[in-house]
């Protein structure tokens, strides 16, 4: 038996937070050196579509060893911590999420799903709520790299806060801490986390992960230039520049890069800027960190959180982490 729908929404970024944020990370990167910007801007309605190809390439195991991982292990989930409460970070079309839902039992089960984008949120929900008609959800525009509050959650049961697809390898180093230990601030001694995390492999596998034979990649990669002249009047030639996936083993990290082929003179209208490429020239556009168990677990203890389980996809080279506070 279900019972009657329930979908709310709280906005807690001001109408400009994009065009604003955008500027401050173009102006801010295309200026330092070497230049470079968060991969935030990827994903125009035209980056989501290509970043959904990409999940399906055959060097891109990540997502589906992830989605093999919750297929496996959403009943463990469910049976360790018997949430009654779902927050998800980054929840986008929460396509994965619906595996967790249903081991939980969608049946007044309260969903926070959190995201920056609207229109994820409000397609994600309208989704939900139809396929779960007893879901309590809430569907919350936030950004999760800063302070935010969650909307009122029951005090009874355990709450589990899913962090999924590897997006703390986003995260540089120095940022990782801060941002676990809020992590564990925010869980009762009750409640688990629940953490995806893209582990280390061979320098071959993880950089033809992000440089595949169909040049979806490249082409999602240059889609930054298409968003950047479109949102701040630049005159980016995608022709001019070459993608470039780049293993960074000081640092532990993928880099995607754009490659000047020529000597260059790019204008940022909107932000009044002229950015200078020199021949060969490299823009790094992402940054993501791929980590061993035993190095996440120690920045994981360090922020205060206590492994509880772990499942793992050795041969795609990716694991799930159960977490509670310590």
């Amino acid at each position: 038996m279900t019972g009657p729908r329930s979908y709310g929404y709280t906005d807690t970024l001001d109408a400009e937070h994009y065009t604003k944020a955008l500027r401050a990370d173009i102006s801010g990167g295309l200026t330092s050196i070497p230049k470079s910007t968060a991969p935030t801007w990827f994903y125009d309605a035209r980056g989501s579509e290509l970043f959904e190809e990409i999940t399906q390439l055959p060097e891109y195991p990540l997502w589906r060893a992830e989605l093999g991982l919750l297929q496996l292990h959403a009943q463990d989930i469910a049976a360790r911590t018997g949430a009654r409460s779902l927050v998800e970070l980054g929840s986008g079309s929460s396509t994965k999420s619906k595996l967790i839902i249903e081991a939980l039992d969608p049946s007044g089960l309260h969903y926070i799903t959190v995201d920056v984008s609207a229109d994820a949120l409000h397609q994600a929900g309208a989704q939900l709520v139809q396929d779960y008609p007893g879901i309590r959800l809430h569907a919350l525009r936030a950004d999760f790299t800063a302070p935010f509050v969650l909307p009122a959650l029951p005090d009874d049961g355990s709450r589990l806060i899913a962090f999924l697809g590897s997006t703390l390898g986003n995260f540089r180093r120095p940022a990782r801490g801060p941002f676990l230990r809020g992590l564990r601030d925010t869980l009762r001694p009750q409640d688990f986390l629940l953490l995806g995390a893209d582990l280390v492999k061979t320098e071959e596998e993880m950089t033809a992960a992000y440089d595949d034979a169909q040049g979806v990649t490249a082409e999602f990669n240059k889609n930054l230039l298409h968003v950047v002249n479109r949102e701040l009047n630049a005159d980016f030639d995608p022709d001019t520049f070459d993608h470039v996936s780049v293993w960074n083993g000081t640092e532990s990290l993928i880099e995607m890069r754009l490659r000047s082929r020529v000597e260059q003179l790019v204008k940022v209208r909107d932000l009044d800027l002229a950015v200078n490429f020199t021949r060969g020239e490299e823009w790094i556009t992402e940054r993501s960190a791929k980590f061993t168990l035993a190095g996440l677990q120690e920045e994981m203890t360090a922020a205060g959180l206590r492994t509880n389980e772990i499942w793992a996809d050795k041969n795609a080279g990716f694991a799930l982490i159960l977490a509670t506070a310590h």
